[in-house]
C-alpha cells in the first residue's frame, strides 16, 4: 500500500495488520509509552474543508509518533486556482514525509498521489472517507464483535462515509443493509465494488426494515458541507430516517455509531446519541489511533 485514498488500496490482511497496530498504539497511549518512531519526520495537512476530528487527530497523533504536522488550508494555497495540483504535490514531496488531505473531490486527492514523491492519505473526499471507516471498524472489532457476523444498518444518505463503510464492510464479510431515500442511495459504481467483493447489501426505502434486528446502526447528517444549498430539500427528504427512541425499539441491542459531527434533532436525536447504546465517542477517539497506524505502515515503521 503506497497510499490510502480509498478502502480499495487494502486487502483484508491489511485491515487485520492494521487493527493490530491501532491496538498496540491506543494501548502504549494509555500508558504514557509512546516511543519516537516518526522523530524528525513531518506531515503536510491540505485542508479544503475545515474538520475538529480530522485536524486534531492527524496533529496529534504526528506529535505521539515524535513527528510533526504542518496545517495548510484551501485558501492558504489555493490548490488548482494558485497553484495546480501536480505543482503542490512536487514542492510537498521536497519537504515532507506524507501528506493528508482533507478535500471537495477525490481527484484532488488522487492528483496529490499521481504526481508527488510521498504517501497520501485521503482525510475525506466526495467519494469516500477511508479513515473514519477504519476507525467504526476498529471500535467493532476492539469490542470482540466477529466483524463477518454482524449486520450492519446504515441509515441515512448514502454518501462518501456510507461508501467507505460498506467498502470496507464487503472485505470484512460484513452483512449490511441501506436505507435511503429514493435518489440518495449509495453510487452504483461502489456498490458494484462491494460486490465484486462478494457482499450481498440490502437496500430499502424503509429505516424500520433496516433497523429490525440490526447489530449496528450508522446514521450521518443529512446535509454535508457543501450541500447547503439543498438543506430544504434534503431535510424533506430525510424526515422518516432519524434514529430515534422508538427506531431502536427494532434494535434493542444494536450499536449506534455516527461519524460526527451530529445535527441534534435531525439525523438523530439526544437520548441516543448520549444514550447506553452509543459508541460514537469511542469513534472519535479511535480516530486518532487508527490514523496513526496507517501513517506508521504507509512510512515503513510498523
Amino acid at each position: 500500500m503506497k497510499h490510502f485514498l480509498s478502502i480499495q488500496d487494502l486487502e483484508r490482511e491489511d485491515v487485520r495488520r492494521l487493527f493490530r497496530l491501532t491496538a498496540e498504539l491506543k494501548s502504549r497511549t494509555k500508558a504514557r509509552d509512546r516511543g519516537t518512531p516518526l522523530a524528525g519526520r513531518a506531515m503536510a495537512l491540505i485542508f479544503e474543508k475545515p474538520s475538529l476530528r480530522t485536524r486534531v487527530t492527524f496533529e496529534v497523533g504526528m506529535f505521539q509518533l515524535g513527528g510533526s504536522a504542518v496545517y495548510l488550508s484551501g485558501h492558504e494555497i489555493g490548490l488548482g486556482k494558485r497553484e495546480s495540483v501536480p505543482d503542490i504535490a512536487r514542492n510537498l514531496s521536497r519537504w515532507v514525509d506524507i501528506i493528508a488531505a482533507r478535500v471537495f473531490a477525490h481527484a484532488t486527492v488522487e492528483g496529490l498521489a499521481q504526481h508527488g514523491a510521498v504517501p497520501v492519505i485521503n482525510g475525506l473526499s466526495d467519494r469516500e472517507h477511508p479513515c473514519q471507516a477504519m476507525a467504526d471498524y476498529f471500535t467493532l472489532w476492539e469490542r470482540g464483535l466477529d466483524l463477518s457476523r454482524i449486520r450492519l444498518a446504515w441509515i441515512g444518505d448514502g454518501n462518501n462515509v456510507c461508501h467507505s463503510v460498506l467498502l470496507l464492510g464487503a472485505l470484512l464479510g460484513t452483512r449490511m443493509v441501506v436505507a435511503t431515500p429514493p435518489g440518495y442511495e449509495p453510487a452504483p459504481a461502489i456498490l458494484d465494488a462491494c460486490r465484486g467483493l462478494g457482499a450481498k447489501i440490502e437496500q430499502t426505502t424503509e429505516a424500520r426494515d433496516a433497523a429490525e434486528g440490526a447489530d449496528v446502526i450508522y446514521t450521518d447528517a443529512w446535509v454535508s458541507m457543501g450541500q447547503e444549498a439543498e438543506r430544504e430539500r434534503r431535510q424533506e427528504a430525510f424526515q422518516r430516517y432519524q434514529v430515534n427512541e422508538a427506531l431502536l425499539r427494532f434494535a434493542p441491542r444494536a450499536l449506534v455509531m455516527h461519524c460526527l459531527p451530529a445535527h441534534r434533532g435531525e439525523e438523530v436525536t439526544d437520548p441516543v446519541l448520549d444514550g447506553p447504546q452509543s459508541v460514537i465517542l469511542d469513534q472519535a477517539e479511535n480516530r486518532l489511533h487508527a490514523q496513526k497506524a496507517v501513517i506508521l505502515h504507509l512510512l515503513g515503521g510498523d
